[in-house]
């Protein structure tokens, strides 16, 4: 609902992103939160008031128990790094990265949909243009892309993303990320055209005829079940593709590299660890 996805993203990123300031960030998304709402639909005070009192809550439960599910994680990241690494290793931790997600996204429908009903008519059709605006600007943003500009945009995704966590990196390691690129299968369209679908959903949920708040989270739980087979299928070799470059990578990883990346695990540990005493200390 009401920019889920970019609340959800919001939250992985503070807690796994392994900044610095992980620990100062993290305790002020009751403020944060309701700004970023606020790019899809204006709220007024009062219903300020209430996503105030609704994400209280709703932070606690993720602070106690959520955070400590997260240290586990880096665990077993830990002692999976101690060995090489397979595809399956790769898998395995994207798995619990997806569950954490999906945790989340199953709590957060709580206070989403009680919001939801409090909104005007005139909001609900401000949050749908809105999605319907973004729509407009991510086809504009991806599909004017040549294939050969996708590939490269991809092959810079992974080259950043891995650098941020390796260092630099030598030119067999980004050989092995260009022939990932490669094999890509294009997904920009068809994701594109899921989203349109989801919008297209958003809309019927939002007429708030009764039981729209139960249908919302049933066509989420079915999700798998609606979205369409050749999106599936591009989706699991696209993943397939990547979690092979990842370990191939990863195995590759210098001296110094390694130190770095068990450094970023070990800070973001440290800033786990410290918002977990924090809410045990209140």
């Amino acid at each position: 609902m009401y920019r889920v996805c970019r609340v959800y993203l919001l939250l992985a990123l503070l807690v796994l992103g392994g900044c610095s300031s992980t620990t100062f960030v993290y305790n002020r998304l009751d403020f944060l939160l309701p700004w970023y709402l606020d790019d899809y639909v204006e709220l007024n005070t009062v219903q300020d008031q209430f996503l105030d009192d609704q994400l209280q809550p709703f932070l606690a439960w993720h602070r106690d128990l959520e955070l400590p599910l997260y240290l586990q994680i880096l665990d077993d990241i830990d002692r999976r790094l101690d060995r090489q690494l397979t595809v399956d290793d790769i898998a395995a931790i994207s798995l619990e990265f997806e569950d954490a997600w999906f945790r989340l996204e199953d709590r957060a429908l709580d206070w989403l949909l009680a919001l939801g009903e409090r909104l005007t008519q005139e909001q609900v059709q401000e949050f749908l243009a809105a999605l319907w605006e973004q729509q407009e600007k991510y086809e504009k943003k991806y599909l004017k892309r040549s294939d050969q500009e996708y590939r490269r945009d991809s092959y810079d995704s992974l080259v950043d993303n891995l650098q941020d966590y390796l260092g630099r990196m030598d030119k067999d390691q980004k050989q092995v990320l260009e022939s990932a690129s490669e094999q890509l299968m294009r997904s920009d369209a068809i994701w594109l055209r899921e989203r349109a679908s989801w919008v297209q959903r958003m809309e019927e949920f939002m007429r708030r005829e009764p039981g729209w708040q139960q249908a919302v989270r049933d066509s989420i739980k079915r999700r798998s079940e609606t979205v369409a087979a050749d999106y599936v299928e591009l989706y699991e070799h696209n993943l397939g593709v990547i979690y092979a470059a990842l370990a191939e990578t990863l195995n590759s990883r210098t001296e110094k590299q390694d130190t770095r990346l068990r450094k970023k695990i070990a800070d973001l540990r440290e800033d786990l660890q410290t918002l977990v005493a924090q809410g045990q200390a209140q």
